[in-house]
């Protein structure tokens, strides 16, 4: 059995990282003055040169060793650790938060008498026009 690593695949990194950005390779080339055929050629190429490597990080809003160490067993892992808990504190796992003090049913119903009544009143309106005429 061997116990020899994989290497990690920077291009695959790049994608799955842009992919979970919700970015099209052509945003991304855009964003580092690229074409859209070079970006997937970055991201079939098993190693990114240092430079391209930190401009796409700097676009992707993460570090260059981050997409160097990526790995989708540690996304999974990190979602994974968030429990009902987390969000029920004032200090979830992205920090402190403000607890919603109204219920968003009684702000639907709000708005839709609002409408309801702006719809009267145009009614209303509508009706003094043709009486008039």
């Amino acid at each position: 059995m061997s116990t020899a690593t994989k290497p990690k695949h920077i291009g695959r990194n790049i994608s799955r990282i842009r992919e979970l950005r919700g970015m099209k390779q052509e945003a991304l080339a855009f964003a580092i003055g690229l074409s859209q055929q070079s970006v997937s050629n970055i991201e079939g190429s098993e190693n990114v040169d240092d430079e391209k490597l930190n401009a796409i990080a700097e676009v992707l809003g993460v570090s260059a060793e981050a997409i160097k160490n990526y790995s989708d067993e540690g996304v999974i892992n990190y979602f994974n650790t968030f429990n009902a808990e987390a969000f029920t504190n004032s200090h979830g796992a992205f920090g402190s938060y403000d607890q919603f003090t109204f219920n968003p049913i009684d702000k639907v119903v709000e708005l839709y008498e609002r409408l309801v009544q702006a719809e009267k009143d145009k009614v209303e309106y509508l009706e003094k026009l043709f009486k008039v005429k």
